[in-house]
Parts: structure tokens; C-alpha cells; sequence
């Protein structure tokens, strides 16, 4: 077992004696509080739980694996500059993905806004931009299900990086993360009825993008 997981760490409960437990015992709030304390290695297992949903997430939302590594780096930089704010009023995972989520937002819209610049100056090319290339559907019959099943997947993939940012987040956190309404509504900051709303929109849509995949 590695030194981490059976480190123990100390943290600081209002009216109580401090409590030990070990890091792969603790649970969010008692790693956040240990971090707010200074513990290093309380810092290094919350990297640990939540590096790969992280990750995912902001890939899902982006479609480019090593931008969401990036922002997920800047995700686990947030929590840890920001741990002495940091206030146990709702669950940690609500709070990292409201991070991961903002940023990858910001990330979207940024790309929109270079995008309409580009239509601007269309006689500006630079030297090192790609040529556009069409994504013309392969229309030889496939025999083997595995290659169906990846076409399906990636299929799914493009079709979620078409919807509105607001549909798209909803979606991934429901469908993709697994998370509850009320974990959504509050990373989103909007009630659980406008969650339940969007993800159905999400899911009409695509739906409708999909129809020759269902």
C-alpha cells in the first residue's frame, strides 16, 4: 500500500478534539478541511478521486483531450488556491464540477468568439491552418459490430458537440457523469426543474441528430 493511502492526516473540527483518520478513509470535506490545515497529501488524494471524472467531463464537453487536461489541471489549481474560502455548505463533488464546468464553458465560448473573428478575415490564412475537411458519412455496409458500435460512439460524440453549451453541460453530468438533479442544479446554479428541462431539450436533440444511429 502506498505511503499516501496509509498516511494519516489531522484536521480541525469546530468543538471537537482534532480527529485522525487515514486519506483513503477520509471523505471530501475531511480532505478539504486537512488542506485548508495545510496537508499536502489531503490535496494529493482529492487529485487522485476525482483526476479521470474530472477529466472526462471536460472532454466531453470539448472533444479535445489535451485542452481537458489542461483545465482540469487548472480545476485541482482552483480548489487548492481557493481552500481556505472553501465552505462545507454543499457536496465537494458540486463544487469541483461547478470549476471544471465554468471552465469549460469559458472554453466554448472563447472558441466561439475566435471563430467570428475568422469570418471577418477570411483572406488572413495563416500558414500553419489546416485545410477544412468535410465529414462525409461512410456509406459501405459494416460487418463487424465492434466497428458499428465505435461508429455509434463517436457518432454520439460529434452530435453532443453540436448542442448549445447549456444542453450540453446538463447532458454530460446526467448522462455521461451519472450525477443526481439536485448535484447539477447545484453545479449549474440553476433549480431542478430547469436541469430536468434542459436534459430532456439535450436529449430531443439529439435524438433528432441520431436518427439514422437508433
Amino acid at each position: 500500500m502506498s505511503h499516501l493511502m496509509s498516511s494519516a492526516l489531522t484536521y480541525p473540527v469546530p468543538g471537537e478534539i482534532h480527529r485522525v483518520v487515514t486519506v483513503d478513509a477520509a471523505s471530501d470535506h475531511e480532505l478539504i478541511a486537512a488542506v485548508q490545515a495545510g496537508d499536502e497529501q489531503a490535496f494529493q488524494e482529492i487529485v487522485r478521486r476525482y483526476r479521470t471524472p474530472i477529466t472526462n467531463f471536460i472532454f466531453r464537453m470539448l472533444d479535445d483531450y489535451d485542452r481537458a487536461v489542461e483545465l482540469a489541471q487548472e480545476t485541482f489549481l482552483r480548489v487548492y488556491a481557493n481552500a481556505a474560502r472553501y465552505r462545507a455548505t454543499f457536496h465537494f463533488s458540486t463544487y469541483i464540477y461547478r470549476i471544471a464546468t465554468n471552465l469549460a464553458i469559458s472554453e466554448l465560448r472563447q472558441r466561439r468568439r475566435r471563430k467570428l473573428v475568422s469570418l471577418f478575415t477570411p483572406w488572413a490564412r495563416h500558414e500553419d491552418e489546416e485545410e477544412t475537411q468535410l465529414d462525409i458519412p461512410d456509406e459501405r455496409p459494416l460487418q463487424d459490430e465492434d466497428l458499428i458500435e465505435r461508429e455509434r460512439r463517436a457518432a454520439v460524440g460529434r452530435a453532443i458537440q453540436t448542442l448549445p453549451e447549456k444542453y450540453r453541460a446538463a447532458l454530460v453530468l446526467r448522462d455521461v457523469e451519472g450525477l443526481s438533479y439536485d448535484e447539477i442544479a447545484g453545479i449549474l446554479n440553476i433549480s431542478e426543474g430547469t436541469v430536468k428541462s434542459r436534459i430532456n431539450r439535450a436529449r430531443g436533440l439529439l435524438r433528432d441528430k441520431l436518427r439514422a444511429y437508433l
